[in-house]
C-alpha cells in the first residue's frame, strides 16, 4: 500500500501509529513539533480509505484548513496524488478520490456539530480549543455510523478539568511523544528552547508533552524565591536600571530595578521604585541608581509616553544609554520567560526585597488589583540581560 503515500513521506514512528488494541478514543499527547498532526493525518487518512463519513475538528477553522488539511504534515501532504484530496471552501470538506468526505468543524462553535453523523473524527489541539468539554461531548453525539466509530486527538497537554475527564474515560488509549524524537527537526531549534526553558515546568509540558498540574498556578513561589538569594560578585558583565514608568503622578509607583548579568546568571541588585512623584524626580531616582551602580544602560517602557520618558532622562542627563521598549504581550506571557531563568537557578537575589517578591508572587493573578510595577522593571532588566533583548518578551527600539 505504499502507493498511497507520497515520495516525500517518512514511516511513522510506533508512538504515532493507533494502538493495536480495541478502544474507542486514542488520545496522543505530545511536545510541540513530536508529530502529532502526522500522526493525526496518517491515521485519517487510512479511514478515508474506506470511502467513510468523517469529522476534522480544530481550536477554530483556520486551524482545521491550515494545520489538518494543507499544512506540512496534514492530509493533502501525507498521501501520493492518486488519492489526494480536493478541499471544497465553500462546503468546508475534504473530498478524496474515493468518495470519502471529511468536514471541518471549529471548537469554538459546538452548535455547528449538531446534526451531522459520523464513522471516525479527528480531533486536534484539544487542549486549545475554548470549549473543550462542550464541543467534545456534541462530536461523539454524532460518531453514530458503522460499526465501531472512533476519535483520534492529538494534542500537546495543558492540565484542565476537560482532560483530566478524557484520561478517565474507559475506552481510552494513550500514547505519548516527546518533541526530541523527532528526528526531522533542525538541531537548533531544541537547543535554543532548552536553553530558555530547560528544567522549567513549561518546557515539561510544551516539549516533553507532559501533563503539568501547576503550571497555571503563580510563576514565583516564596519558597524558589527565598532559595534565590546569595551574595553579588565582584564584577559584572553588563548592569542595566530598569524603568517601568507610571501613567500618572496621581498614586501609580515608578518601577525602578537594578540588575546585573555575570556569565550565565543575573542578579538582581536593587529596587529603588517610588510612588506618587513627578517625572523629574522619578528621573533623578533613576539616573542616581545608574550612577551609583556603574550602569551601561538604562531600559524604560515606552507604552506610557516613549517621547516624554526619553525626554525627561535627557533633561536629567542621563550617565549612559537609554533603551525604550514596548510591551506587546500581556504581563503574565512577557514574564513567563523570566520565571523560566528562575526555575533553572540563573538568577540570584543580592538581598531580601519584599515589596518586588510579592508582586512576582501575584504576578498575573486574578486577584492581583495593584499594577506590578516593580515586577514590570524586574522582567525587563532580566529580559535585555538574560534573553538578548528579544524573544518574549518583545522588545522593540524606538
Amino acid at each position: 500500500m505504499r502507493w498511497l503515500w507520497a515520495a516525500n513521506v517518512h514511516e511513522p514512528r510506533d508512538s504515532q501509529l493507533a494502538p493495536t488494541f480495541d478502544w474507542r478514543t486514542w488520545l496522543f499527547l505530545g511536545g510541540r513539533g513530536a508529530g502529532k498532526t502526522f500522526a493525526g493525518a496518517w491515521w485519517l487518512t487510512q479511514q478515508a480509505l474506506r470511502g467513510e463519513r468523517l469529522a476534522l475538528v480544530g481550536p477554530t477553522l483556520h486551524d482545521v484548513r491550515e494545520v489538518m488539511v494543507e499544512g506540512p504534515s496534514g492530509l493533502k501532504a501525507v498521501v501520493g496524488r492518486a488519492f489526494k484530496p480536493r478541499w471544497q471552501a465553500s462546503r468546508r470538506r475534504l473530498v478524496w478520490p474515493n468518495g470519502a468526505m471529511a468536514y471541518a468543524f471549529s471548537a469554538e462553535d459546538p452548535d455547528s456539530l449538531r446534526g451531522p453523523q459520523f464513522h471516525a473524527a479527528w480531533a486536534d489541539e484539544f487542549c486549545a480549543w475554548p470549549k473543550p468539554s462542550q464541543t467534545l461531548a456534541t462530536l461523539r453525539f454524532g460518531l453514530r455510523l458503522g460499526d465501531d466509530p472512533r476519535l483520534a486527538v492529538t494534542t500537546t497537554p495543558k492540565a484542565g478539568a476537560a482532560l483530566r475527564a478524557l484520561l478517565a474515560e474507559p475506552g481510552l488509549a494513550r500514547t505519548h511523544a516527546p518533541t526530541s524524537d523527532n528526528e526531522h527537526l533542525p538541531p537548533s531549534f531544541l537547543e535554543s528552547l532548552n536553553a530558555l526553558y530547560g528544567g522549567t515546568r513549561l518546557a515539561a509540558q510544551e516539549l516533553e508533552g507532559l501533563i503539568v498540574e501547576d503550571l497555571d498556578a503563580a510563576l514565583w513561589r516564596a519558597e524558589e524565591l527565598r532559595q534565590c538569594r546569595g551574595a553579588r560578585p565582584p564584577t559584572f558583565d553588563k548592569v542595566v536600571v530598569a524603568v517601568d514608568p507610571p501613567a500618572s503622578d496621581r498614586g501609580d509607583a515608578c518601577g525602578i530595578v537594578v540588575a546585573g548579568r555575570r556569565e550565565r546568571l543575573g542578579y538582581v541588585l536593587a529596587d529603588r521604585t517610588v510612588r506618587r512623584v513627578s517625572p523629574d524626580a522619578w528621573a533623578q531616582r533613576v539616573i542616581a541608581a545608574a550612577v551609583e551602580f556603574d550602569a551601561d544602560a538604562i531600559v524604560a517602557e515606552a507604552n506610557q509616553g516613549g517621547d516624554m520618558v526619553r525626554g525627561v532622562l535627557a533633561t536629567n542627563q542621563a550617565p549612559c544609554a537609554v533603551k525604550l521598549v514596548h510591551a506587546s504581550k500581556g504581563k503574565r506571557v512577557r514574564a513567563e520567560p523570566v520565571a523560566a531563568l528562575y526555575e533553572q537557578g540563573r538568577v540570584v537575589h543580592c538581598g531580601a526585597f519584599p515589596a518586588l517578591e510579592e508582586e512576582l508572587m501575584a504576578l498575573g493573578s486574578d486577584d492581583w488589583r495593584k499594577s506590578p510595577d516593580r515586577a514590570d522593571a524586574l522582567v525587563w532588566a532580566l529580559t535585555e540581560l538574560m534573553l538578548g533583548g528579544g524573544g518574549k518578551p518583545r522588545l522593540r527600539s524606538l
